[in-house]
């Protein structure tokens, strides 16, 4: 579903990576590692269309955005879901109100998961009337869940999604991710935590090349 093939980027007169490609299948849960500064929240952006790769190609699901702002923000909503390390959440928005942001609309849609089930699903059933600013940081990053279990995408960027989490919660949202992937979505997870990357399919490192080699 994912497929990077010979990726290159600077930033700031520096190269994060190059020549970088490697796959993440549907079913799998693929963590991303290295020191920090070697770009992989970058890569993240990138794989999500929310950046661009200075060369080479990054598909989803075959389709090439290419340089087309268009297209890639169609890749965005019909195929892609994101957890963030912030949670990326309305702080004075309901709970409800924040995972119907990412409920998919347009004619021809298929009906999704519900609110209030997505909520029963991750915890927090009786909870979408509350503002978000009222929730712990684990209630907030499980919010986030639930919008997923609404947009039900193909392809699940995480950015160190348990590093502000106890141990309940970061074990909660790892589970869910592996459920996503049995289901049939391929999810890519930037981490430091060794709790990640042990529970993962398959590891991929990026290396600072300020100090060692190119990934």
């Amino acid at each position: 579903m994912i497929d990077v093939l010979a990726v290159s980027k600077q930033r700031g007169g520096r190269t994060l990576w190059e020549d970088l490609s490697f796959a993440v299948a549907p079913g799998e849960v693929v963590a991303l590692t290295g020191p920090s500064g070697c770009g992989k929240s970058t890569l993240l952006d990138c794989v999500g269309h929310i950046d661009r790769v200075d060369s080479g190609t990054i598909t989803i699901g075959g389709v090439d955005a290419g340089r087309s702002a268009r297209r890639a923000r169609l890749l965005r909503r019909d195929h892609i879901g994101y957890l963030f390390q912030d949670f990326g959440l309305v702080h004075d928005a309901t709970v409800g109100a924040n995972v119907d942001l990412a409920r998919p609309t347009g004619r021809g849609r298929r009906r999704s998961t519900s609110t209030a089930a997505a909520l029963e699903q991750v915890g927090l059933g009786g909870r979408s009337t509350h503002r978000t600013y009222e929730l712990s940081g684990g209630e907030q990053q499980r919010v986030a869940l639930a919008r997923l279990l609404v947009k039900e995408p193909s392809v699940i960027l995480a950015d160190e999604p348990t590093s502000a989490l106890d141990d309940g919660n970061a074990a909660m949202v790892l589970d869910r991710l592996e459920a996503f992937a049995a289901d049939g979505a391929a999810v890519l997870i930037a981490t430091h935590a060794p709790s990640v990357t042990a529970r993962a399919t398959r590891v991929v490192t990026l290396h600072d090349r300020r100090d060692r080699g190119a990934a």
